[in-house]
């Protein structure tokens, strides 16, 4: 049986970037992942590691061998 994959990413988004989410602006976060590829998802996603200053961190997603959304979490 396939392993999922795990994707590491840092993040830095304002509150204010991210508000765009709120007014139907956006609906996606694109961003680099450490080993290089660039990975879109759902912002959604992220939404409640939202503060007063924003979204950041360094994340983890994981996928399964499908490339199907499984979690993402805040490792650091």
């Amino acid at each position: 049986m396939a392993r999922n994959q795990v994707i590491r990413f840092k993040l830095y988004l304002s509150y204010d970037q991210f508000l765009a989410v709120y007014q139907g602006i956006a609906n996606t976060v694109n961003v680099r992942a450490d080993d290089g590829r660039r990975i879109q998802f759902p912002a959604s996603k992220i939404q409640r590691f939202l503060t007063k200053d924003g979204i950041q961190g360094y994340f983890e997603m994981e996928l399964t061998p499908h490339n199907k959304f499984v979690a993402i979490n805040r490792i650091a």
